[in-house]
C-alpha cells in the first residue's frame, strides 16, 4: 500500500466527480491506499478528489471497520421528530467539522443525524447502508466532496 498526497487545492476540490465504471484490481489497490492515508492523516473519511482523483469513490471509519463507497447516492434524509406543527421533520447535528483538504480550519456546519446511502463496493456489488449521528455526518461530508462541495462552503453560525 502507499500514502497519497492530500489536495488542499481549493480550484481542484470544487471539481465534480465522475461515477466508477470499471471494478478492477487497480480500483481496490487505489481504496486500500486511501485507507492507509487516512488513517496515517488521523482522519475519520476520506474521498477520492481529495487525493486528486475525480471518481465518486469516498471511505468513511467506523467502529467496525472502514466503510468503502463507490458512486454513493444518498437515498433519504430520515425523519425523526415532529415540528411544531407536528409535521415530520429531518432532525439536524450542527457542530464543528474539520477537514483533511482544508487544514487547522474548523467551521460549524448542520447535517443529518441519519441517512441512508446506495452505493457499491469496490467488486462492484450494490448495497445499502444507513448512517447515524456521527457515521452519518461523516458519510455526507465525504459524499459532499465529490459534488465538489467543501465544509467552508456549507458553514453555518454558530
Amino acid at each position: 500500500m502507499a500514502r497519497l498526497k492530500i489536495i488542499t487545492d481549493q480550484a481542484f476540490l470544487h471539481q465534480k466527480s465522475k461515477p466508477v465504471t470499471e471494478f478492477t484490481p487497480r480500483l481496490w489497490q487505489f481504496i486500500d491506499d486511501m485507507r492507509e492515508t487516512m488513517r496515517a492523516a488521523d482522519g475519520v473519511g476520506l474521498a477520492a478528489v481529495q487525493v486528486g482523483v475525480l471518481y465518486r469513490i469516498c471511505i468513511v471509519d467506523t467502529p467496525n471497520g472502514v466503510i468503502e463507497l463507490v458512486n454513493p447516492e444518498i437515498l433519504e434524509l430520515h425523519e425523526q421528530e415532529k415540528d411544531k406543527d407536528d409535521c415530520p421533520s429531518v432532525k439536524f447535528l450542527k457542530g464543528k467539522e474539520g477537514c483533511l483538504s482544508v487544514p487547522k480550519t474548523y467551521v460549524v456546519v448542520n447535517r443529518p443525524q441519519k441517512v441512508t446511502v446506495r452505493a457499491q463496493d469496490k467488486w462492484g456489488k450494490e448495497f445499502t447502508r444507513t448512517f447515524e449521528k456521527m457515521e452519518a455526518v461523516i458519510a455526507c461530508h465525504e459524499i459532499d466532496h465529490l459534488d465538489g462541495v467543501l465544509i467552508t462552503d456549507k458553514e453555518t453560525e454558530d
